[in-house]
């Protein structure tokens, strides 16, 4: 038996087992969707170091769990601090354990907007809309966890802006992972469309209680940027520290519209995150920036993918990681630009801040390009603070510590200043204050 399958058959029963359940509940195109996708998935196997795509980053500790599909409610008490805070963000969606919860959710949102459980949606009014863009996206066949996310989706949430409408507060969906036992696993699937000339904002967070058993959260984003349209899109990965979070997002970009990502690495002892933004008609832009702030025991990977497709787009790319204790980071960024995408203008940018002479980084960006009237531009660094810096703030009475801690956060504050949520903001100031804290304590 190979190790593919090895890996993958106690997957088969739970498979079985979920669809069974589901069986006359869901439309038979999602049945079909659901059955090719694991198929696909027992064939790829999870991947291995051997695959170029997954080089440095080992999965095996995933494999090796018997994941199996959340289940049950929790105390709405534990849920507390991630529900508090919260004035910024009058519309939001939650989800426990991959389950809808309408009770801790509010919506205030124009007319026409929707965001909804994406369950509910199925057997809805919004079937065809949710039909065209699960049936037809291919997003199970690139890989293996996608597969997985695809068979197993039950959790989610599906966001429709319609033509014309801006939406002034930002919408939030918040991902909240309190599992009873070991190796519950959850598989949201978000489907965003914001159609002509449309404007929105979302938060996509993802948080574990403290104390959580280990768990994995396995989520697949699909975003649809219509012509003109303008769409502000943040993703804070908090999970427990035991966790396991393997994402992926893809965006297509129309014509003259923009897509702004900003990623929140923070949580998690192994996170994944896969980007692809398509920029498939003239004039599309896009942004794509992040930060990830790892320690002792975490493993963090980025892995994006710019896919210039016609003539005319521009897109900009800003990524930063601060590593403390034996950690580990990879970053590969690819801007791929096509032989009809004259006059693309691309930059991207990875630079790495190694607070520990045990943490790693592995840095790969990289610029693939066909056409011949271009301008593109990348680069990558991994260093340690400045001595100079730190020399001038030591000159100025402040002691060692607080001015290592303030070149660290001057270090990240080119994307947390980025951000216009306030609690967003206010939370990342904090994680890396206590970050700096616990260095202190060390």
């Amino acid at each position: 038996m190979s190790q593919a399958i090895q890996e993958t058959s106690s997957y088969r029963v739970l498979f079985e087992a979920f669809a069974e359940v589901l069986r006359g509940r869901e439309p038979a195109w999602m049945t079909r969707l659901r059955e090719g996708a694991f198929e696909r998935f027992e064939k790829l196997g999870f991947p291995t170091t051997d695959d170029e795509e997954w080089k440095y980053t080992n999965v095996a500790p995933i494999a090796r769990h018997n994941f199996h599909p959340a289940q049950g409610m929790i105390d709405a008490r534990l849920l507390d601090p991630f529900l508090q805070g919260e004035a910024d963000q009058k519309s939001r969606l939650v989800f426990v354990n991959g389950a809808y919860r309408p009770d801790l959710s509010t919506l205030e949102l124009p007319e026409g907007v929707v965001a909804a459980d994406l369950r509910e949606s199925l057997a809805g009014e919004h079937e065809l809309l949710l039909r065209r863009h699960l049936a037809g996206s291919g997003e199970y066949e690139m890989d293996a966890f996608r597969s997985l996310n695809t068979a197993f989706m039950d959790g989610g949430a599906l966001l429709f802006i319609p033509k014309g409408v801006r939406v002034e507060t930002p919408i939030r969906l918040l991902f909240l992972s309190a599992p009873a036992s070991e190796d519950a696993a959850s598989f949201p699937r978000v489907v965003v469309v914001a159609e002509r000339e449309s404007e929105a904002t979302i938060i996509e967070s993802y948080a574990g209680v403290e104390g959580a058993p280990t768990y994995l959260t396995n989520a697949v984003v699909q975003v649809t940027v219509g012509e003109g349209a303008r769409l502000t899109h943040y993703k804070v990965q908090d999970e427990g520290a035991r966790a396991f979070h393997i994402g992926a997002t893809r965006a297509d970009v129309g014509r003259g519209s923009f897509y702004d990502l900003t990623t929140i690495t923070l949580g998690a002892q192994l996170s994944r995150h896969g980007i692809e933004v398509v920029l498939d008609e003239e004039g599309a832009e896009c942004a794509v920036d992040g930060l990830y702030l790892v320690g002792t025991g975490q493993h963090a990977d980025t892995h994006s993918l710019i896919d210039h497709r016609k003539a005319h787009c521009t897109s900009r790319q800003n990524y930063k990681g601060i590593l403390d204790g034996k950690s580990r980071a990879v970053f590969n960024g690819r801007v791929f630009v096509h032989k009809d995408a004259q006059q693309t203008d691309a930059v991207q940018s990875n630079k790495n801040l190694l607070l520990s002479p045990e943490a790693r980084v592995d840095t790969k960006p990289q610029l693939e390009i066909y056409a011949d009237d271009v301008k593109c531009a990348h680069g990558a660094t991994v260093g340690q603070l400045e001595e100079e810096e730190l020399f001038y703030l030591l000159s100025r009475g402040l002691h060692m510590e607080l001015a290592r801690n303030l070149l660290t956060y001057g270090f990240a504050e080119e994307i947390v200043e980025k951000i216009k949520i306030d609690s967003i903001r206010a939370q990342l100031d904090g994680a890396i204050l206590n970050r700096l804290g616990a260095r202190l304590e060390a």
